[in-house]
């Protein structure tokens, strides 16, 4: 008998090869091919007869049914692109313990009332997940269906048979296929499990949340596969010694991308935080150098934050450059036009750079909150309380525009603020007919940034 033919599939990415190789050309991994057997399709799909394509002109097709669910918690809606979509497939990622399940129940908590949903797990049993959920207050309101389990086929056949409003399945990773020989975490039953929930979502308008841990590098398991198969991927961000969290979209097809929904997690579960700029603020102490507020966008929310810089003597040939919530390239960017367009120079001395709340800043108008952060604390010249700053730093020590210039100086004057440094090229943006409440002086470098700071009322020329 001729012997089944194998393909070999890499662990991290799960492009296929038809031979082994010691490294995957696609994501660049090493000794991550793995040889498994070709996949069948769940279902048998593939032995469907083949049916005439189904189209209507988008003229006829109609909206007047709500399409999308309030899940009770206006931070996920908003991260939603409001609300939960009809028939989506919506992937929750994060470490494990930083809250993926017990927001999940709490959703079970809020919408069980007007809504059936079934709770699948792989991971505990009926007994153990009534127990989670007494212990955060949550009881389905009657509308809530438990059950433990981790095959497939079974927990098609379960929705299709009881036809729940919302499925949960937790995690995707304890799910196998009994058509599939591979053990249950592998890319191959990831990618099939995934790809079976995605067909039954839209086949059966059914909104599904699949719970996903992360991998040892950080990223979601399958990070690839699965994020071309679901609509919506939304991934738990924070520490687990601190309180906050933050929930981010970084794909959504029915709303925008990079929006966030900010979290306090207790004893008794999530909370939302309905004003995280007061939040992140909050403890600040103004009477220290090497502290900045710069207001960053995430999504469509301004949002105010602290960065820190603390610069002291270094006693190693070579000094130390760590950055918390901060791309560390971008800080040595920053450092090197610091030395070269201004003349401070920090080549014998420590740089630690943080943002306070365990926010990361990756939009490139943070530059101007960390070289000012970065000025004050190697002049030891504390910035006043009341200012705030944003805009992008260039190599030649210019300040660049940033966008939604307005919405960032409403959030500043909503706040208290009483003066904002932004880019000079940013005036065009604010309308001249509005108050804002806020001074607003605009520069176009560096050193202009840097008499602003100690320069009163008068405006940088």
């Amino acid at each position: 008998m001729a012997k089944a033919k194998t393909v070999f599939v890499c662990s991290e990415c799960g492009q296929e090869y038809s031979k082994w190789n010691g490294r995957c050309t696609a994501c660049g991994s090493w000794n991550t091919i793995e040889e498994t057997e070709p996949v069948p399709l769940i279902g048998g799909r593939s032995a469907a007869p083949v049916g005439e394509l189904k189209f209507s002109p988008i003229g006829d097709v109609s909206f007047e049914d709500e399409i999308r669910y309030s899940t009770g918690i206006s931070e996920l809606d908003r991260v939603l692109g409001g609300g939960l979509v009809k028939g989506s497939l919506v992937l929750i990622g994060g470490d494990p313990g930083i809250g993926k399940s017990t927001l999940l129940l709490q959703i079970c908590g809020f919408m069980g009332g007007q809504h059936s949903i079934l709770y699948v797990s792989g991971e505990e049993s009926e007994r153990q997940i009534k127990l989670r959920a007494d212990r955060l207050g949550v009881s389905g309101n009657g509308g809530l269906m438990l059950a433990s389990g981790n095959n497939c086929e079974s927990i098609i056949q379960a929705v299709k048979k009881t036809k729940p409003d919302i499925v949960i399945i937790d995690s995707i990773q304890t799910i196998t296929s009994s058509a599939i020989s591979s053990s249950a975490g592998s890319i191959v039953q990831v990618r099939e499990c995934t790809n079976a929930f995605m067909h039954l979502a839209k086949s059966e308008e059914i909104p599904i949340f699949i719970v996903s841990h992360v991998n040892k590098d950080g990223g979601i398991a399958g990070p690839k596969i699965m994020e071309h198969i679901v609509d919506t991927v939304l991934y738990f961000e924070g520490e687990k010694q601190i309180s906050y969290r933050i929930l981010r979209a970084v794909k959504n097809r029915f709303g925008s991308t990079n929006e966030i929904g900010v979290f306090n997690m207790d004893d008794d579960g999530l909370h939302e935080v309905a004003n995280p700029s007061e939040t992140m603020l909050s403890g600040r102490i103004s009477t220290v150098s090497g502290s900045a507020v710069v207001c960053t966008l995430e999504g469509t929310r301004p949002i105010l934050s602290e960065v820190q810089a603390l610069v002291t003597k270094s006693s190693l040939s070579a000094p130390r450059r760590v950055a918390t919530g901060f791309d560390y390239n971008r800080l040595y960017m920053i450092l090197a036009v610091l030395e070269k367009r201004t003349g401070f120079f920090f080549g014998g001395v420590d740089v630690y750079v943080n943002v306070v709340g365990g926010l990361k800043l990756d939009e490139p108008a943070a530059d101007l909150a960390v070289a000012l952060a970065l000025y004050s604390g190697l002049c030891d010249k504390v910035i006043p309380e009341k200012l705030m700053v944003f805009g992008e730093v260039g190599l030649g020590g210019e300040i660049r525009a940033a966008s939604h210039v307005r919405e960032r100086v409403r959030e500043g004057a909503r706040l208290g603020f009483e003066r904002c440094i932004i880019p000079k090229q940013s005036f065009s943006s604010l309308s001249k007919n509005d108050n804002y409440g806020i001074q607003i002086i605009g520069v176009r470098t560096l050193e202009q940034a840097f008499r602003a700071i100690n320069a009163g009322k008068e405006e940088a020329k």
